[in-house]
């Protein structure tokens, strides 16, 4: 097996644009995803002698940019802990239909959609939008979560939460992901 070697003086052009990507689609922040870009290279020149050459130099820089957005969302989860969300309760309180959707808040039906006109790249952006516009500590679970595909455990952990307070911030980001794509994506 062929070892890789380290080329510090190439990561900018040869690696730059795609960690400033991945770090931007999950920070939703140019100059957030700016820092962390540079930060990962600073982590990464420091780190040299600790590089086996086992993967390749791109995999090696975004693993260390995950970890750095790991910290960033675990940091901001400390300091600011999830406050009441703003969005009304899209669910019955009481009655006999209690924790059924109330019907004008409920989801609106796709099926009507013909897949083929979905324009992938508008429901892309309108996507990203929808996750910047989340607050910090439901985006950061999201992240870390779905596009990340952490374990649940582990992201409690580098969250500091518990499972249940988990499952309530990433189901209230998915409730405030599916009512940001309907107002902007369902309604053309």
């Amino acid at each position: 097996m062929q070892k890789h070697i380290l080329e510090p003086n190439k990561w900018l052009s040869n690696h730059g644009d795609y960690l400033l990507n991945y770090a931007f689609s999950r920070l939703s922040s140019r100059e957030v995803a700016e820092d962390m870009m540079q930060d990962t290279f600073m982590s990464a020149l420091k780190a040299q002698p600790n590089f086996r050459g086992d993967s390749s130099e791109q995999t090696w820089l975004i693993a260390i940019l995950k970890r750095k957005i790991i910290d960033y969302y675990r940091k901001k989860s400390t300091q600011n802990e999830l406050t009441e969300s703003k969005m009304s309760n899209p669910f019955r309180d009481t009655g006999f239909l209690e924790g059924h959707w109330e019907k004008s808040r409920g989801p609106k039906d796709w099926s009507d959609r013909d897949p083929n006109s979905m324009h992938q790249k508008e429901f892309q952006a309108i996507l990203e939008e929808c996750i910047s516009s989340l607050p910090e500590k439901l985006r950061g679970v999201f992240i870390l979560k779905i596009m990340e595909e952490m374990e649940s455990e582990d992201v409690c952990k580098e969250l500091n939460c518990s499972a249940s307070n988990f499952w309530v911030i990433l189901h209230r980001a998915r409730l405030r992901l599916r009512e940001c794509i309907e107002n902007n994506w369902l309604d053309e």
